[in-house]
């Protein structure tokens, strides 16, 4: 392979393994481990015909550029997922239900998003091209496999792209701590993109200005605002339940 991306962590590597080990060029691990967890894991890799090198901390490192790779780095290549708009929405079958990221940067936050979107079943996570965090090792880790089954797309110009899913029929809705109508008052059983804003500041006004409708999580206790991505599989998950509900 020409080109490959590092994973780290046995639920990155493992999942990626499951999902496509034709994609996955080599495994370095420490062959010091010696515990059910490693031994499990190897056997899986032989199983799929992913080539396994032994190696020793400083080689890990050099790969991961973490120490919390578990003794188990892999290079892979690209997943054949959708990169852009219009690729995504020829690909959904059914009714689309996207995730939207309005400026998060911390890969961490994106790792688990997609995560949460994976979960739900939701189509891809959508985020711009500046202010936001990029797809890397560590986004991918904390994904643990989602990032191999959710497209993530970054668009050029977020308000332009919003609007481009409005004339494919997509609902776009904002949320904002200030809006006035409930998540629990919003319909979200049809084809919609949920649009998260980063933690404090929240959606750009450009942003907030493109969505047909915004709508708040009910906060019952102290705390004003939740992590972006329990937020976001709050929302999700209540499409979810909706659209099983008008099923």
């Amino acid at each position: 392979m020409a080109r490959h991306k590092v994973l780290y962590g046995f639920h990155a590597v493992t999942a990626r393994i499951r999902h496509d080990a034709s994609t996955v060029e080599d495994v370095y691990y420490d062959a010091t481990r010696k515990d059910r967890r490693m031994t499990e894991f190897l056997h899986t890799a032989k199983e799929a015909g992913v080539r396994l090198i032994a190696a020793d901390e400083t080689r890990l490192w050099g790969l991961a550029h973490t120490e919390r790779h578990q003794g188990v780095v892999a290079r892979a290549g690209d997943m054949p997922l959708a990169q852009n708009l219009a690729e995504l929405l020829d690909g959904i079958n059914g009714s689309p239900l996207l995730l939207v990221l309005d400026g998060v940067t911390d890969p961490h936050n994106l790792g688990a998003c997609l995560r949460v979107a994976d979960a739900a079943g939701a189509h891809a996570v959508i985020a711009p091209r500046d202010r936001a965090v990029g797809l890397n090792a560590t986004a991918a880790k904390v994904a643990s496999g989602a990032a191999d089954t959710v497209p993530y797309i970054t668009v050029t110009n977020l308000a332009r792209a919003l609007r481009e899913l409005k004339e494919a029929g997509v609902w776009i809705v904002g949320t904002a701590g200030e809006a006035k109508k409930s998540l629990y008052e919003t319909e979200l059983d049809g084809p919609v993109a949920i649009v998260m804003g980063a933690e404090g500041e929240g959606m750009r006004r450009l942003t907030h200005d493109t969505c047909d409708i915004v709508m708040q999580i009910p906060m019952a206790g102290t705390v004003e605002s939740l992590n972006v991505s329990v937020a976001s599989g709050v929302c999700l998950f209540e499409a979810v339940r909706q659209r099983a509900v008008k099923k």
